[in-house]
C-alpha cells in the first residue's frame, strides 16, 4: 500500500510543469502527510527505497534529509537506498554525508551499507576511499567484492581488478565449495571479463574463461556476452565465435557484439553472414546499434547492393534522423564509391554532430574532391559546430588528395592557433604526406625534424612513399632505416627502397635488398582486389587461378592486351626486377589483382554498366594506366578503391588527374 501510493506521488511530481513546487521542506511534508504515515521509519524506507529504484535519485536525497529533520532515528534500512541515490548523482559530498551518518548511528560495519559506499565513492571515482571501506569490511559477500572490481573496471583500472579477483579466489580457497560459490555470481564474473577485455591477455581471458567454464557461468547470457568482447579483444576471433555459436540463448546484444566483433576485425563478410543469421533465424528486432555495424560492414567490402538494403531498413524503421546511423549510411555510401548519394544523405540529416560533417568531409577528400571538402568543412563552422581533431585529420587528408598546399597549412596553423588544437602524430602524417607527393620531400623531412612528437612509422613510411614517386634515394635510405629500426620485421619497408633503388638503376641494391628479405623470410604482402557481383563478392590474387573463371579472364586480358598496344599503351617495367627479360615483365604487370578483378567485372556484366573493385595495396602506375585506356576501349565507368582513395575511370582518363 504504501508503494502504491508512493508511486502515484511520485507520478504526481513527475507532472508537475515546475519542480521547483516541491523543493522547499513545507511541500514535502503536506505530500507526506497526505499519503504516508509521517512518523514510520519504515514508511520514510519505503519511500526512499521507492524514489530510488523509479530514477529519482534528487527526490530520494530529499525525502532522507527531510526525514532527518523529523528527527526519527533511521535504521539498517534506511542508508543504503540513499548511498544508492548518490551513487546515481555521483554527489560525492552527499555521500560522505550520508557515510558519516550511517557510522555515527552504529552501521558503520553493516555488509550492505558497505558495499554500497564501495560503489558510490568508485563511482565518484575516488577509488581510494573506496577501498578503505572495502578493506575493513569483517566479512565481505559477492555484493562487496562485486562493487569493488567494478570500481576498477569503471575508473580503468583493470589489472587492480584482476589481481583483486586472485585475492578473492585466494581468500575462498578455505572456504566450503558452497560458501565460495555464494562469493562469485554471474554478475561478477561479466565485470572480471570486462576486465579482461581491457588488458587484452589471451592467456588471461583463457585462464578466467576456463573457470567460467568451470563454474557453469557460461549458461549465463551477460558473461557469455562479456566473453565475446574480451576474445575480440585479445585477438582470437575464433573463441569469441566458438562462445558465440555455443550460447543457447541469445539476445540482441549477443548478435550486435558478434556482427561488430566481425567488422571491427576485417571480417565485414562474416559480420553480414551473421547479420543475415540474425534476420532469418532469430526472432528478435534489430535496432541502430546493429544497422550501424552492418552499415560499417559494407562500406569495408564496398557492397553497395546490401547497403541500399540497409539503408532502405533504416528509413523503414524511422531512423534515418539517428544522427549515428545517418553518419553510418554517410560512409558507407562515401567507400561505396557513391559520394553524390553520400551527400545527398547528409543533407537529409535533421541533426548533425561534428562527426556526420568530418564523415562527408572525408567522404569527399578520399575521392579526390577536395574543394568540395573544404566546403562542407567551411559550413561546418558556419553552422556553429566546433572541429575535433579527428575532423582535422579529414581535412588535411583531403588537402592531401587534391594536392592543395597552400590550403593545407592555411588549416594546420589554423588548427592551432584559432582552434587552440595541438597537431598530433595524424596531423603531421597528413602534412608530411601533403609536402611529399607535391615534390617538397626536403620541406616534409625538415617538418618531421621539427616535430613536438616523435615521429613513428607512419610518418616516415609517407616520406619514404614520396622518395619513391619522386625518385629521391638519399632521403628515402634515411627514412627507410628509420622504419627499420622502428618495425624491422614489416617487408613492406624493404620491397619500397628496393623500389626506389629500381628506379635509380641500381640493381646491385636491389640484389642486395632481395638477398636480405630471402634471408630474414620476408614476403611482399599479397595484393588482392575484391568485386561484387550480384550480392556476392569475388576475391582474385596477383597471379590467381584459383577462381572458376580463371581461364576466361586470362583468355580476355590476352585479347584486350592487343587492342590497349594499339591504343598507344607501353607496360611500366622501369622498377620490375632487372634478370627477367622484356615479355616476362610484362607479362608479370599483366597479373596484379585489379586488371583481373576489372576484367571479371567486364565479363559479367552488361555492356555500358559500371564496375567497382577494391584493392588491399596502392593501385601500381601500369595498372593505373590500363584501366584508363579500358574505361575508354570498352565504354565503362571503372572505379578503384585502394586504401587512400578512390579512382574514378572514365573515357580513358581518372578523377586523380594522375596524381594520387
Amino acid at each position: 500500500m504504501i508503494k502504491a501510493e508512493c508511486r502515484r506521488w511520485n507520478s504526481r511530481v513527475l507532472s508537475c510543469k515546475s519542480r521547483c513546487l516541491y523543493s522547499t521542506y513545507a511541500n514535502i511534508s503536506n505530500l507526506f502527510n497526505k499519503y504516508v504515515d509521517k512518523s514510520s521509519i519504515f514508511s520514510w524506507n519505503s519511500i526512499i527505497a521507492e524514489l530510488a529504484r523509479s530514477g529519482n535519485p534528487v527526490e530520494s536525497l530529499k525525502a532522507f534529509s527531510f526525514m532527518r529533520k523529523s528527527l526519527l532515528r533511521p535504521n539498517r534500512s534506511t542508508f543504503p537506498c540513499a548511498i544508492k541515490s548518490c551513487s546515481a548523482l555521483c554527489d560525492l559530498f552527499s555521500g560522505k554525508q550520508t557515510h558519516q551518518q550511517a557510522f555515527i548511528f552504529g552501521y558503520g560495519s553493516d555488509i550492505f551499507i558497505t558495499s554500497a559506499l564501495v560503489d558510490m565513492y568508485a563511482k565518484c571515482g575516488h577509488l581510494e576511499d573506496a577501498r578503505k571501506v572495502f578493506d575493513e569490511i569483517p566479512c565481505r559477500n559477492v555484493v562487496s567484492w562485486t562493487s569493488m572490481i567494478n570500481g576498477y573496471v569503471q575508473n580503468d583500472y583493470p589489472r587492480e581488478a584482476l589481481l583483486l579477483f586472485k585475492e578473492q579466489l585466494a581468500e575462498d580457497g578455505g572456504s566450503s565449495s558452497e560458501e565460495e560459490e555464494e562469493c562469485i555470481d554471474g554478475v561478477a564474473m561479466a565485470s572480471i571479463l570486462s576486465a579482461c577485455s581491457r588488458v587484452c591477455e589471451k592467456y588471461v581471458t583463457q585462464v578466467v574463461y576456463g573457470f567460467v567454464i568451470k563454474r557453469g557461468f557460461n549458461a549465463v547470457l551477460v558473461v557469455a556476452n562479456t566473453s565475446i568482447d574480451a576474445f575480440a579483444n585479445c585477438g582470437t576471433l575464433e573463441f569469441s565465435r566458438k562462445v558465440f555459436d555455443d550460447m543457447d540463448e541469445r539476445d540482441l546484444i549477443s548478435w550486435n557484439s558478434m556482427i561488430a566483433v566481425c567488422a571491427q576485425n576485417g571480417l565485414a563478410a562474416e559480420a553480414l553472414e551473421v547479420f543475415r543469421l540474425m534476420v532469418t533465424s532469430a526472432e528478435l528486432e534489430y535496432n541502430a546499434v546493429t544497422l550501424c555495424t552492418v552499415l560499417f560492414s559494407c562500406a569495408h567490402c564496398g557492397v553497395l547492393r546490401i547497403g541500399k538494403c540497409v539503408h532502405s531498413q533504416v528509413m523503414k524503421r524511422n531512423l534515418e534522423n539517428d544522427v549515428y546511423v545517418g553518419t553510418s549510411i554517410i560512409d558507407m555510401y562515401s567507400k561505396c564509391g557513391r559520394v553524390n548519394m553520400a551527400r545527398r544523405a547528409f543533407t537529409m540529416m535533421t541533426e548533425k554532430n561534428v562527426k556526420s560533417w568530418s564523415a562527408m568531409v572525408t567522404g569527399y577528400g578520399m575521392h579526390g574532391q577536395a574543394k568540395e571538402a573544404l566546403e562542407v568543412f567551411s559550413g561546418m563552422i558556419e553552422a556553429g559546430v566546433k572541429p575535433n581533431s579527428i575532423c582535422f585529420v579529414s581535412v588535411l587528408s583531403a588537402c592531401c588528395h587534391g594536392g592543395l598546399v597552400d590550403e593545407g597549412w592555411h588549416w594546420f596553423c589554423a588548427m592551432q592557433h584559432r582552434f587552440n588544437i595541438e597537431p598530433s602524430i595524424e596531423h603531421y602524417g597528413c602534412m608530411v604526406d601533403l609536402l611529399g607527393r607535391v615534390g617538397y620531400v626536403t620541406k616534409a623531412y625538415n617538418l618531421i625534424m621539427e616535430m613536438r612528437v616523435r615521429p613513428d612509422f607512419v610518418i616516415w613510411c609517407s616520406l619514404l612513399a614520396a622518395c619513391r614517386i619522386h625518385k629521391n634515394v638519399d632521403l628515402g635510405e634515411v627514412s627507410a632505416n628509420k622504419l627499420f629500426e622502428l618495425d624491422p620485421n614489416n617487408s613492406v619497408y624493404y620491397t619500397l627502397l628496393s623500389n626506389i633503388y629500381a628506379d635509380a638503376g641500381r640493381w646491385e641494391d636491389v640484389e642486395r635488398m632481395r638477398v636480405f628479405m630471402k634471408n630474414r623470410g620476408f614476403d611482399k604482402s599479397p595484393g588482392f582486389s575484391l568485386i561484387e557481383l550480384k550480392g556476392c563478392v569475388h576475391t582474385f590474387l596477383a597471379g590467381d587461378r584459383t577462381h572458376p573463371q580463371h581461364e576466361k579472364i586470362y583468355r580476355y586480358l590476352k585479347e584486350l592486351s592487343v587492342k590497349l598496344l594499339e591504343a598507344g599503351y607501353v607496360s611500366s617495367v622501369a622498377s620490375v626486377l632487372h634478370d627477367v627479360d622484356e615479355e616476362e615483365k610484362g607479362m608479370a604487370l599483366q597479373i596484379h589483382s585489379e586488371k583481373l578483378a576489372v576484367a571479371f567485372g567486364i565479363l559479367n556484366t552488361v555492356a555500358g554498366s559500371a564496375i567497382q573493385v577494391i584493392k588491399n595495396l596502392r593501385t601500381c602506375g601500369d595498372c593505373h594506366t590500363v584501366v584508363k585506356l579500358i574505361s575508354k576501349i570498352t565504354g565503362r565507368e571503372i572505379t578503384i578503391r585502394d586504401p587512400k582513395r578512390f579512382h574514378h575511370f572514365r573515357y580513358g582518363a581518372c578523377s586523380c588527374g594522375d596524381y594520387w
